[in-house]
C-alpha cells in the first residue's frame, strides 16, 4: 500500500470528517465541506471509503450521515468523557456538600444533552436519583441552550439544521430565528441558561453554565429543583457564580 502524500493527506481529512461528525452528531456532504474547506467531490470520495470500511452510516430518511457504531469502538469520545467524569465528580461533591442542591454534568451527543454524571444519589434536595444517561432536549433545556450559547457559528448551524430536520413538534417554538438570536446571544453574555417548567419537565425548573476548554464547550453543569420551592431569580442569585467557579476548576484539571 502506497504511503505516499496525497495518501497521508486523505487520511488526515478522513479523521477530520470523523471528528466532525462526532462533534455535531449528523451533517450533510455540503455543511461538511463547508466547515472543513474541501471540495464536495472530495467529501463524498472519502465518506464512500469511511462507509465502506464501516465507520459512518447515511440516514435512511434523509442526507445526513453520522459515525456508526464501529466508529465508537474507536474510543476517543468515550475516553474523552471517561476523563471529564472522573475529573469532573469532586467538584460536583464539593458543590453538592456546599449547597444541598445536586448538579449533573451532561455533554453533547447527536442533537441532546446526555447525563454522564451527578450527584443526585447524596443530595436530600434531590427530585430524581436515576439521572445518569437521562436525554435532554437542546432547546427545552437548560444545558442544551447553554450548550448551543457558546457553540461557534458553523458547529451551531449544523445542531440546530439537524433539530429542525427531526421536526419535534415541542420544540418548533424554539426554532423560530427571532427566538434563537435573542436568547441565545443572552445565554452567551450572562453565562449561563434557564428553563422554566412550562418547556421540559413540569413543576421544575434548572440552571446550567457550559465547561470550556480550549475555547469550545464540553460539557455543561446542571442544577435542577422543584419549581415552588425557589423562585428562578433566587436561584440565579445564589447559585449562577458557583456553578460558573465549578465549571472553571473543571476546565482548569482537563489535560
Amino acid at each position: 500500500m502506497s504511503s505516499g502524500p496525497d495518501n497521508v493527506r486523505a487520511l488526515s481529512r478522513g479523521l477530520n470528517i470523523m471528528r466532525l461528525l462526532n462533534r455535531v452528531g449528523a451533517a450533510r456532504v455540503g455543511e461538511i465541506a463547508l466547515e472543513l474547506g474541501l471540495p464536495r467531490t472530495t467529501v463524498y470520495r472519502l465518506l464512500n471509503t469511511l462507509e465502506e470500511d464501516g465507520y459512518v452510516l447515511y440516514s435512511g430518511s434523509d442526507s445526513r450521515v453520522r459515525l456508526s457504531p464501529l466508529a465508537a469502538t474507536l474510543g476517543d469520545s468515550s475516553s474523552t468523557r471517561s476523563q471529564l467524569c472522573q475529573v469532573a465528580a469532586p467538584s460536583l461533591v464539593k458543590f453538592t456538600d456546599a449547597h444541598a442542591w445536586p448538579v449533573d454534568l451532561s455533554t453533547y451527543a447527536d442533537a441532546h444533552m446526555i447525563i454522564q454524571e451527578s450527584t443526585h444519589s447524596r443530595s436530600p434536595l434531590s427530585v430524581d436519583p436515576g439521572m445518569i444517561g437521562y436525554s435532554l432536549p437542546m432547546l427545552r433545556s437548560s444545558s442544551g441552550r447553554a450548550y448551543l450559547s457558546v457553540c461557534a457559528g458553523r458547529e451551531r448551524e449544523i445542531i440546530i439544521d439537524l433539530l429542525r430536520a427531526e421536526n419535534v413538534v415541542e420544540d418548533l417554538p424554539f426554532l423560530q430565528e427571532e427566538w434563537l438570536e435573542n436568547n441565545l446571544n443572552i445565554y452567551l453574555k450572562q453565562g449561563f441558561a434557564t428553563r422554566g417548567p412550562q418547556t421540559f419537565r413540569p413543576k421544575t425548573s434548572s440552571l446550567s453554565v457550559p465547561i470550556i476548554s480550549d475555547e469550545r464547550a464540553i460539557g455543561c453543569l446542571s442544577i435542577i429543583w422543584v419549581t415552588k420551592a425557589m423562585e428562578m431569580e433566587r436561584a440565579v442569585e445564589r447559585y449562577a457564580a458557583a456553578l460558573q467557579q465549578t465549571a472553571i476548576e473543571i476546565s482548569a484539571r482537563i489535560l
